[in-house]
């Protein structure tokens, strides 16, 4: 029998091919060269940029919604005019995320009779609606009238003011505005704030700046972004470009007009005749010798 020898060394194995090289990346499949965000930076759960029902429209346009500030506008019209899938893909991919709890838009009638769409935008669908839901039905009513109140909106800029509003310029002003909406739909102003942004038209069709002008003054050059609030954009623009009063022209004199004298008798021949002060009439004055 062979001889066992109990201090021999153990054989060594050979490394799996991951134990090689533990730090290098893959061959083949995405590497992540990832930088740390501080700033301009939004956070979207892997449920929704991996979900397996929706398209790579809709999970775009959920990602997109969930970025964008508070009472930014994320109907079709606008989505469409900022991205290239056109209006009839954007609304198919809007219409996913509402069937998946990501989107939800109700239409609302506001104060001044306008009707709005309101759009929700939920990061995690089915999360937060329950508990909320069930808190918010244990809360009285008027208290939960007072909390669900949303928050009065700022006032918009003050704008220039004419020297004489007259309701013709008004009028004039108001129909410059509403087809600011024709240039661009972000313009679509409310019968409110085409009120308060009339008089500032007026000051400038009161400096004799016509009324394409105008228009073109207000919707050269406008931002890439969404309009947030349209009415203080216009102010702003209203009152930072006003251009200045045109130059003074002195009134043309005109010749005065010759006095007209009252009637009188004539002395001579008893015929009415025009003058400063009672005589003769200019026939029988030069009948007269001294007259001769």
């Amino acid at each position: 029998m062979a001889a066992q020898h109990p201090n021999a060394h153990t054989p060594a194995t050979s490394r799996t091919p991951d134990e090689d090289h533990p730090h290098e990346p893959p061959l083949a499949g995405v590497v992540h060269d990832n930088v740390r965000h501080t700033e301009s930076f939004t956070v979207v759960g892997n449920h929704l940029v991996q979900h397996k029902d929706l398209s790579l429209l809709a999970i775009g346009l959920a990602c997109y919604i969930q970025s964008v500030r508070q009472g930014t506008s994320v109907d079709i019209k606008t989505l469409a005019a900022r991205f290239p899938e056109g209006p009839t893909r954007i609304a198919a991919g809007l219409r996913e995320l509402e069937k998946h709890g990501y989107l939800q838009r109700t239409c609302t009638r506001t104060s001044t009779g306008r009707i709005v769409t309101r759009t929700v935008s939920r990061n995690r669908p089915g999360h937060s609606g329950s508990g909320g839901a069930r808190e918010a039905a244990s809360r009285p009513a008027a208290r939960r009238a007072a909390q669900e109140k949303p928050p009065p909106r700022k006032r918009l800029p003050a704008v220039p003011q004419p020297s004489c509003p007259a309701p013709v310029l008004l009028q004039a002003a108001v129909d410059v505005l509403t087809g600011l909406r024709r240039r661009d739909p972000r313009l679509l102003l409310s019968a409110t704030d085409a009120e308060h942004l009339a008089p500032g038209v007026a000051a400038w069709l009161e400096r004799e700046v016509a009324p394409t002008a105008v228009r073109h003054a207000l919707t050269e050059n406008l931002p890439d972004e969404p309009l947030v609030r349209p009415a203080a954009f216009l102010a702003h623009r209203l009152t930072a470009q006003l251009p200045p009063p045109p130059p003074f022209r002195p009134p043309v004199p005109s010749a005065a007009p010759e006095p007209r004298h009252p009637l009188q008798t004539c002395d001579g021949c008893d015929r009415a005749f025009r003058g400063p002060d009672p005589g003769r009439c200019r026939d029988c004055r030069s009948d007269l010798p001294e007259d001769a």
